[in-house]
């Protein structure tokens, strides 16, 4: 690994724990050249999974695309880092001990959505505007009265 700073490879470990969810190891590092620190995740590499688009395509699961969906949508929104992490982690969870090889989009957009509406529900209008791919603002605003519905409001 290479120093993000200066890319030097040797550095040595300040400080290792759990993340929130304990589903990785953070470690903190110091470049023994620049004595700058960085931080890296540690996680178990899960076994390759595949998701199945609306259209029929196919593509490796890449966490990265998931979190920056997550993070478009909280964009500016009072959430935490951590609780988007914590969202991803939950995700992932769920995804693993469901399906072994494949996933559907539809059951990761919609449980993204099930915890966005939990929330925060501005950045679950955002993420669902994006998943639904709304056609006109009568779709928008009938998946919005459904989920006003369902709050009770």
């Amino acid at each position: 690994m290479r120093c993000p700073f200066c890319g030097h490879r040797d550095h040595k470990v300040v400080d290792s724990r759990s993340s929130v969810d304990a589903q990785a190891v953070r470690r903190r590092r110091q470049c023994l050249k620049c004595g700058r620190r960085f931080t890296t995740y540690e996680y178990i590499e899960e076994k390759a999974i595949t998701v199945v688009k609306k259209d029929g395509r196919r593509e490796r699961y890449d966490r990265k695309k998931l979190l920056a969906g997550i993070e478009k949508a909280c964009e500016k929104r009072p959430i935490s880092s951590a609780k988007i992490g914590e969202l991803v982690a939950f995700v992932e969870r769920q995804m693993y001990r469901r399906f072994d090889k494949e996933v559907p989009t539809k059951f990761l957009g919609e449980l993204v959505m099930g915890k966005l509406a939990q929330l925060d529900e501005v950045a679950y209008v955002r993420f669902a505007s994006v998943y639904r791919q709304f056609k006109d603002v009568n779709h928008f605003m009938s998946e919005l009265k459904g989920f006003l519905k369902k709050e009770g409001r």
